[in-house]
């Protein structure tokens, strides 16, 4: 008797949408801001309790994300010491 082998099943990768640029990407190449009842804070596991929304790793999507989609993303209006760190984090990067 010849055992019939199983179909090999493609692993799901979860997609997201950077909220400034509008691409595509798996999840975990994008970096979660995420709204919490403390305030706006940058998620780099992705595993807070909160809205969310997501950005690429690119500094020109940081601030045209500041500027305006992400505070709608977020269902939020952005405060100002919210908007202080995302600038400091924003400049952190390359």
């Amino acid at each position: 008797m010849v055992k019939k082998k199983k179909p090999v099943r493609k692993k799901h990768i979860p997609q997201r949408t950077c909220v400034a640029c509008r691409e595509v990407l798996p999840k975990r190449a994008l970096i979660r801001v995420v709204r919490t009842q403390d305030g706006i804070r940058v998620d780099p596991t992705g595993k807070l309790n909160g809205r969310g929304a997501y950005l690429h790793d690119r500094r020109e999507c940081w601030e045209k994300g500041i500027k305006d989609s992400l505070a709608h993303a977020l269902r939020t209006k952005l405060e100002q010491e919210d908007l202080y760190h995302l600038s400091n984090y924003a400049n952190q990067l390359a």
